[in-house]
């Protein structure tokens, strides 16, 4: 890998491709030459990356032939055609979607938690889905000293996770609300605004959304837990930005509060936020924009036997989708 790797972003004009050039930008990556990648209906667009005007270029199977890191959020479709001829060509891929994550020989990684997995790729690296990566992030400090067994989390997703339209909708409806007008409904299948709807993503036999199902599947990946069992229930929430998850996990050994507290603190990428008698625990607009997820409300579960239930917040766009891709990125260079 070059000291300055050549960079692409695949799907530039989405909100997350638009949070990895700024990641990239705050950071200070090193890159010898940048190329954002966009459906041919965006190429021509110019965007601005440090001080900069670069024109958008359209996403074609000829694009990569001087690409070492190639960063996806286009998509599970584009990612399953295109990620496979970047890598042909040499570069290596950081896809967003869920199209690799799964796959035995695409490394799943979190760098706070597996670095080293990233490093055995073969040409394709995968980034979790943001509701796992905020999850685990207060997870595995705890994880680490007293083995996860299963887990049971409620989720409480931004409507940014839908991207932009689902922001719009959001707004469009709260509008409507306020000046006495009908409200329609488009993204989702009723009303958001002033409403919470007890589902992400569709419907499985099992009765679970495949969302809920990636936190299992996921989590044991990243983990390495194979017999890792997760019920997992992800509701969409009026709130513009960053992710809420309520989780109740059970150990292998008895786990202490006070040191829970102690081990999220001092572990890397997340900080505790708990001290409820005070009014101190996370919210969505304590994470908005900021790298770190915050955990609080750590306490005792008083149905299971060595659980712990806590609370964790993160930005699903940056910590749950950009800037995990930067920080691969980073591991690679």
């Amino acid at each position: 890998m070059a000291d300055k790797p050549n960079i692409a972003i695949a799907g530039i004009t989405g909100a997350v491709g638009q949070e990895m050039a700024k990641c990239l930008e705050e950071r200070d990556f090193p890159i010898g030459k940048l190329t954002p990648l966009a459906s041919a209906r965006s190429a021509g667009k110019t965007i601005r990356f440090r001080e900069q005007d670069i024109v958008v270029e359209e996403l074609t199977k000829d694009c990569f032939a001087d690409i070492d890191i190639a960063l996806f959020s286009a998509g599970g479709d584009i990612s399953r055609e295109f990620a496979p001829l970047a890598s042909n060509c040499g570069a290596v891929v950081i896809d967003n979607s869920s199209a690799f994550r799964m796959d035995a020989d695409v490394p799943l990684v979190i760098p706070e938690i597996n670095p080293d997995d990233a490093g055995k790729h073969k040409g394709i690296i995968a980034n979790p889905n943001c509701t796992t990566i905020v999850t685990l992030m207060g997870l595995n400090p705890l994880h680490r000293q007293w083995q996860a067994r299963n887990l049971i989390a409620s989720s409480y997703q931004a409507v940014s996770g839908s991207g932009a339209a689902g922001i719009l909708e959001l707004e469009a409806q709260v509008k409507a609300i306020a000046g006495g007008n009908r409200v329609e409904t488009n993204v989702y299948p009723h009303q958001i605004a002033f409403n919470v709807i007890p589902q992400v993503d569709t419907f499985l036999e099992n009765g679970y959304t495949k969302e809920e199902m990636k936190m299992e599947n996921e989590s044991r990946k990243i983990l390495g837990i194979g017999e890792f069992q997760a019920s997992v229930t992800c509701v969409r929430v009026p709130v513009y930005r960053s992710h809420s998850v309520a989780v109740t996990v059970q150990f292998e050994s008895i786990p202490n509060v006070d040191k829970a507290r102690e081990l999220i603190d001092a572990a890397p990428g997340v900080d505790i936020c708990d001290n409820p008698s005070e009014g101190l625990f996370p919210t969505p607009l304590d994470t908005t924009s900021k790298d770190n997820c915050l955990v609080g409300r750590i306490r005792e579960d008083i149905v299971l036997e060595n659980a712990l239930t806590f609370w964790v917040v993160g930005d699903q766009v940056r910590k749950g989708a950009a800037l995990n891709a930067v920080q691969i990125a980073e591991l690679l260079i």
